[in-house]
């Protein structure tokens, strides 16, 4: 399956995109509206893309009353993501959205800076959420844990439905010019190439420990990146950065990846997640 990274894609503004894509992630949607960071909030760099938006978005009210409607108009297959600065605040998202039965998943961004990264935190937040909605919850985790496998044992515990791996990692550019920050608030989201080996790391580690379905995504650029992140042990791939200069890649990289799958012998994408984890032959 492939989806896009949460807010790498308007469904609104280019519904051919996301009809491309086997689910369609919104953008974090946070319980007040938020108006984001002041600009500059996006930086190109030799090896991605740093973006500080700040969780910009009209507040669940308002994403009820508009935009989930319109969303649920294209036909698309649904994820929202639901953001918060407190377990209350993503359990209350979370009960709302319970009653719309156009809304697949519930993508948990545990990966906010205003939220503590340790394990305990997102179990907490995960375990919260899980009393507030029956629908399946798809835990995204930041890299930026050095454990995040055991955060991963502990969101699973918790009642975690799937693992979505991985969330920007903080960056920063320096303006040639000026030799400041070029970002108004300093730092960023890394995303594109660079993050690919990271997600592998992440994927690869979390597969060890769990066995719920990964959404892997970080530098997704060809099929050949897709498939690396089934072998490590993804279910499924999301196109993240790519999207904002390719915005047909989803087609391309879902053909690219059948010709990766094939020329491995594997007639679907199930048949080679995890194989990075079989043992070496002789």
């Amino acid at each position: 399956m492939i989806l896009n990274a949460s807010g790498c894609l308007d469904a609104l503004t280019a519904p051919n995109v996301a009809a491309a894509l086997d689910c369609f992630v919104t953008k974090t949607v946070t319980p007040l509206p938020r108006g984001g960071n002041p600009p500059t909030r996006i930086a190109e760099t030799p090896v991605g893309m740093l973006n500080s938006i700040g969780l910009a978005n009209p507040g669940i009210d308002e994403f009820l009353r508009v935009n989930l409607p319109e969303l649920a108009a294209l036909g698309l297959r649904l994820w929202v993501s639901v953001g918060g600065f407190s377990a209350e605040e993503y359990a209350a998202s979370c009960a709302l959205l319970d009653a719309w039965p156009e809304v697949e998943a519930l993508e948990l961004n545990l990966s906010c800076p205003n939220v503590e990264e340790a394990a305990e935190s997102a179990a907490a937040i995960v375990a919260a959420c899980r009393a507030a909605t029956t629908k399946p919850l798809w835990a995204k985790l930041s890299p930026a844990n050095w454990d995040i496998a055991g955060s991963a044992r502990a969101v699973e515990a918790a009642g975690a439905d799937g693992l979505s791996l991985i969330n920007t990692i903080r960056g920063l550019a320096i303006d040639a010019r000026t030799n400041r920050p070029v970002l108004s608030l300093a730092t960023g989201g890394l995303s594109g190439p660079a993050l690919k080996p990271i997600a592998l790391a992440a994927v690869f580690q979390c597969r060890r420990v769990s066995q719920l379905p990964i959404v892997g995504m970080g530098g997704v650029r060809t099929g050949r990146d897709a498939f690396e992140l089934l072998a490590a042990g993804a279910t499924h791939v999301a196109v993240g950065t790519t999207l904002f200069a390719d915005p047909g890649a989803p087609g391309r990289i879902r053909a690219e990846l059948q010709v990766e799958l094939e020329r491995n012998g594997f007639t679907t994408s199930a048949e080679a997640s995890g194989i990075a984890h079989a043992p070496a032959r002789a």
